[in-house]
């Protein structure tokens, strides 16, 4: 199973990524020296990293993702659930709703969302 997690830092760099993709590798040095306060060779590092994870592509100097920031945060979310509560949203959900009351749009909208999903 891919490694759908991302350290603080690891996020605020891809959140970058994901908000001025495509961008080039020199626009994305200079962005992460304002931002992150890094050198060129950190920013380098961390993008082979996530490149390297399938998160980002770095061709010809022009990075972009692989997969939108959605789709990372969604793949994420079903590993955590896999993981933690063995593939049951119910059992994320009951222990979720355990320590936190949802709101009444919250539910509001769940059932929207489960309707939607009956309806195809």
């Amino acid at each position: 199973m891919a490694e759908w997690k991302l350290g603080v830092v690891e996020s605020r760099f891809a959140d970058l990524i994901w908000a001025h993709q495509p961008m080039t590798t020199q626009a994305l040095v200079k962005l992460c020296e304002a931002e992150l306060e890094w050198k060129r060779t950190t920013t380098y590092t961390v993008l082979k990293r996530l490149s390297d994870r399938g998160l980002f592509k770095n061709e010809e100097g022009v990075v972009t993702a692989c997969l939108s920031r959605e789709e990372f945060y969604a793949r994420q979310s079903e590993q955590v659930i896999e993981e933690s509560f063995a593939g049951s949203l119910p059992a994320f959900v009951a222990a979720f709703t355990a320590r936190k009351s949802l709101t009444a749009e919250e539910v509001a909208e769940i059932r929207r969302l489960i309707d939607a999903y009956e309806e195809g």
